[in-house]
């Protein structure tokens, strides 16, 4: 599977983005999608997940009822709708894929796509 990010960009706090992933290779629906994110000087993050279907979705706590991920298997792609951004969410945001996992206790991914930087100005 090969994942490319769009989206990212710059934007003044309390406004909103929303990322796209575009998977290429077969069974899509096979993967579990999700979100992380690398903030200048800091380790990389889990940011969100979605299960194969889509029923089930998971998120870290400091995005909890801004972010929004969802999933759409007849286009092979995964968007991450941001809202409400803060400074703090400026980093380079990372679409992957894998087959298992709670990646909110231990990332198993498979792949990862390049980096989409988001830059959120006070």
């Amino acid at each position: 599977v090969q994942l490319q990010a769009f989206g990212g960009g710059l934007v003044q706090a309390g406004g909103s983005l929303r990322l796209s992933c575009a998977a290429s290779g077969r069974a899509f629906s096979s993967y579990l999608m999700g979100w992380f994110r690398q903030a200048p000087g800091k380790e990389r993050e889990f940011v969100a997940q979605i299960n194969w279907s889509g029923s089930s979705t998971y998120y870290t706590d400091s995005v909890k009822g801004r972010f929004t991920i969802s999933r759409d298997n007849a286009k092979n792609t995964c968007d991450l709708q941001m809202n409400s951004l803060k400074p703090e969410d400026t980093a380079v945001y990372y679409c992957v894929a894998g087959v298992r996992g709670d990646w909110r206790r231990a990332p198993e991914i498979d792949y990862w796509g390049q980096g989409t930087l988001v830059t959120v100005s006070s």
